[in-house]
């Protein structure tokens, strides 16, 4: 069992990260409450949807980039931009060579979308897209579902990281597939596993941590909420908690009941 006084640490590439909560900055009522609840979450990284920002007219979304630069310089953050919105491979791959000339970083959070209603990712044109990236020099994080067969394909493409989802983006559902969450850790040891999407309150993402997931990555559930502020910092606590009740060694569950203080054949002391 590994001990709790080790250093928990994990890597995306080379980058040694010590926050397991990565945290979107889309939605939020303002710059300085991002600035805020980025700085209570702790988070050492900050997605971000360069899709709409590219492609607006005269500049409008410009400020909102050099804020999400800014605040991630304050706080020793890195930037993980991400395809939102792409529909095939090829509008991935380019808007990843964007995003890499544009925030000066390889790490991509790769996204296609294939159907419109779920917004569930397309995994064919994923793979697809995630080979050509892998072999451009990108560190590639796809978004995918909880599918074994899929997860292997991503694998195979060169991916070292992927980013299963919990339920459909922004639903706030929580986990709906806990076993094929609990699957995708046991048949793959190695590769780490960021649970991405569904979650909707703490709980969720502290019961994914409690997985064996390496990490959890969020947006509306803290953009959303009433006090995105105090929320980060419970997403921030739920994560640590989980993360560390599943290295302190979870009990199993049982069908019956257990007796937590036995007495049959334990001698006891009267008064």
């Amino acid at each position: 069992m590994t001990s709790l006084t080790l250093p928990d640490t994990w890597r995306i590439g080379d980058t040694v990260l010590h926050s397991r909560f990565l945290l979107g900055t889309a939605g939020y009522p303002s710059p300085e409450v991002l600035r805020q609840a980025i700085e209570a979450s702790g988070s050492q990284v900050l997605t971000l949807g360069l899709k709409r920002t590219l492609g607006s007219h005269e500049g409008r979304d410009n400020g909102f980039v050099q804020i999400i630069r800014d605040t991630a310089r304050a706080h020793g953050a890195h930037l993980l931009p991400n395809t939102a919105g792409c529909r095939s491979a090829q509008e991935a791959i380019t808007l990843a060579h964007m995003a890499r000339e544009l925030l000066g970083t390889h790490w991509i959070k790769l996204e296609v979308v294939g159907d419109e209603h779920t917004l569930q990712p397309d995994p064919f044109e994923l793979v697809a897209a995630a080979a050509q990236l892998t072999r451009d020099g990108f560190e590639v994080l796809p978004y995918c579902t909880d599918d074994l067969v899929s997860a292997h394909r991503l694998i195979d493409a060169g991916c070292r990281i992927l980013m299963p989802w919990a339920a459909p983006i922004g639903s706030g559902m929580g986990l709906l597939n806990p076993w094929a969450l609990r699957t995708l850790r046991a048949r793959l040891p190695d590769v780490t596993l960021v649970v991405d999407a569904g979650l909707g309150a703490p709980s969720h993402a502290a019961a994914a941590m409690e997985l064996g997931m390496d990490a959890v990555l969020l947006n509306s559930a803290v953009a959303q909420a009433l006090d995105p502020v105090r929320m980060a910092g419970a997403f921030r606590r739920a994560v640590m908690a989980g993360r560390d009740g599943f290295r302190a060694g979870l009990m199993s569950p049982s069908d019956v009941a257990i007796a937590s203080t036995p007495v049959s054949g334990q001698p006891f002391v009267l008064p």
